[in-house]
């Protein structure tokens, strides 16, 4: 082959080698959208230097030769493009998918076979003269039928991938602007050169100055890649990576402005998602955390717990800062990570309030069974003794008459004991709920009333009640009932001979029922009201030596709380106490 090189040859076939090896070198060494950009380039320089050869040549079977050369970089370098644009901008599902590569793949494919087989169809090229009149010779090329089709092919190619590249310019941040120009500047130089080509705006006579814009183009996205770090881990893994995590992250320069974040930041933050936070100093973000701007302009590296109200919520959250200083990069950085521990800390809460629960139940516990060891197995214990004693006729039947009374008292007690412990026993299966329905107040506490009127008659204290006999409430009846009986019980037990008890139901505007016991007994002293409802309450004996369980207020209240109400005690020592209770009275 007989070559004659000029200038355009020599700049096509110089910087054709240098595109050739840097693209050898990118593909090697690069990710997958960096892949594709080294096979675009190699593309390009298959049709620099074949080109570069092209006008080189003096015979029109050389050029030939060389023009079929040329377009196995010609048919790939659009589809290399468009393929390099997709990966660019996160969208590589839609080349995977075999259908769509398929039908992208047809026309450079049939392409090639349309140039290579052009003598048999001309098809591609109608013709092709070769032109002496110029400084060198050149091939004068009559486009075909194909050669218009392929030419679509190639704009359209073009054109969507400079329609991703431009979408991504428009959603980037202004931080990477700088990064994206190169491309969009890049992306636009082959349209303007091709079709100046194409209109026959030809400075340089025949020659298609489109390798020569794909050159430059090849430079533009060069520079990028060391200048704009384009491919490094900012901003394609941010995008991948960085805007998937739940923590927020922040970069501030070196006069404390926000440069970069991520969309998680925005649940730590009061401010607006649409106000722009770029630009922002960091007393903008955080004006309530001073402790926070403290450390970071101190250029302290630590971590530190905070807490914020966020939409009327309040979250806790751990930052942590990073320092990074100019001798590690050109300028000095700060990098604060904010971690979200609401979640956590609302565990720890409610595990620590679990073991608090958790101990107090341990302790009831104890002392029931305390209860039960002692204060029920001793009456019992009394009992059966005595019993004994009669059986074996030990005793008289008057020493009999006379441990009777004290024998009735220790029944009664232990009745009582044994109700409570049942019914506080029952509440405490996690399978027990409360059956809330509909009953006249009035039955209920009569009953009460004939249920306690022998020990009232006995201590001569005197059972008033102003209830109406239509008094409906809503509420579990038999937690009620026991209410009623404990309140009852405990007015006899510290009233004095001669006392008088009075029960009332009245309606509330809150649509509760309120029900009061008040007695005229001895009252109850404010250290002992301050622990009547609690758990470490002391159990205190009446006024003839009665003794209590320690365990009937503690249910009253868990059982009024359970169907919605509240019990509170007023008290005077010497006067009398009055216990109130609320119950609803609708559904």
């Amino acid at each position: 082959m007989d070559f004659t090189f000029n200038s355009y040859a020599l700049v096509l076939l110089f910087f054709g080698m240098l595109t050739a090896v840097t693209a050898i070198y990118i593909f090697k060494r690069g990710t997958t959208v960096v892949r594709w950009f080294g096979l675009m380039m190699g593309s390009n320089a298959i049709w620099s230097i074949a080109y570069g050869l092209e006008l080189s040549s003096a015979t029109l079977e050389q050029v030939l030769f060389f023009i079929n050369i040329e377009y196995i970089g010609i048919a790939t370098l659009p589809l290399n493009w468009f393929l390099f644009c997709l990966s660019f901008c996160n969208k590589e599902c839609w080349y995977k998918k075999p259908l769509n590569l398929t039908l992208i793949l047809i026309a450079p494919i049939t392409t090639l076979v349309m140039v290579w087989t052009n003598p048999l169809h001309h098809l591609h090229y109608k013709d092709v003269e070769m032109f002496y009149d110029g400084a060198f010779p050149m091939a004068k090329i009559y486009p075909g039928t194909w050669y218009r089709i392929f030419t679509g092919y190639f704009y359209l190619l073009l054109a969507c991938g400079c329609y991703l590249i431009f979408n991504k310019f428009k959603s980037s941040d202004p931080i990477y602007r700088k990064q994206n120009y190169s491309i969009i500047i890049a992306a636009i130089l082959p349209w303007i050169a091709n079709l100046s080509y194409l209109l026959g705006i030809r400075p340089l006579g025949f020659i298609d100055v489109t390798p020569f814009a794909f050159i430059l183009t090849t430079f533009l996205i060069f520079l990028g890649i060391y200048r704009f770090r384009l491919f490094d881990i900012v901003p394609i893994a941010r995008e991948k990576v960085l805007e998937l995590m739940s923590d927020g992250f922040l970069v501030l320069d070196e006069k404390y402005r926000i440069i970069d974040y991520n969309s998680a930041l925005h649940q730590f933050i009061e401010l607006p998602e649409k106000e722009k936070i770029v630009g922002l100093t960091i007393e903008d973000l955080f004006p309530a955390h001073p402790e926070l701007i403290q450390k970071i302009k101190a250029a302290t590296s630590c971590k530190m717990e905070l807490q914020a109200n966020i939409n009327k919520e309040i979250i806790y959250f751990e930052a942590e800062i990073l320092v990074l200083q100019e001798d590690k990069i050109n300028n000095a950085f700060t990098i604060i990570k904010l971690q979200d521990l609401t979640s956590a800390k609302k565990d720890a809460l409610i595990a620590k309030e679990q073991a608090i629960e958790l101990e107090k139940v341990n302790q009831l516990k104890d002392r029931i069974f305390s209860i039960i060891a002692h204060d029920l197995r001793g009456p019992l214990v009394n009992l059966s003794e005595v019993l004994k004693m009669v059986s074996y006729s030990q005793i008289s039947d008057e020493e009999f008459k006379a441990l009777s009374p004290v024998l009735s008292k220790d029944i009664v007690y232990t009745t009582d004991l044994l109700e409570n412990i049942l019914h506080w026993s029952r509440s405490q299966l996690k399978g027990f709920g409360v059956k809330k329905e509909f009953f006249n107040v009035r039955s209920i506490i009569l009953n009460e009333i004939n249920y306690h009127l022998p020990s009232a008659t006995l201590k001569k204290v005197i059972i008033m009640h102003d209830v109406f006999p239509n008094e409906v409430a809503y509420a579990d009846l038999l937690m009620f009932q026991i209410v009623i009986r404990n309140l009852l019980n405990n007015a006899i037990k510290f009233c004095n001979e001669g006392c008088e008890i009075l029960i009332t139901a009245t309606y509330q505007k809150n649509g509760m029922l309120k029900v009061c016991i008040k007695d005229t007994g001895i009252g109850i002293s404010k250290s002992t009201i301050e622990r009547l409802f609690k758990e470490d309450n002391v159990s205190s004996r009446g006024t003839k030596n009665e003794k209590g369980t320690g365990l009937g207020l503690m249910i009253c209240k868990d059982f009024m709380n359970r169907n919605g109400g509240d019990i509170i005690v007023s008290s005077e020592l010497g006067v009398g106490t009055t216990f109130c209770l609320t119950i609803p009275t609708r559904a």
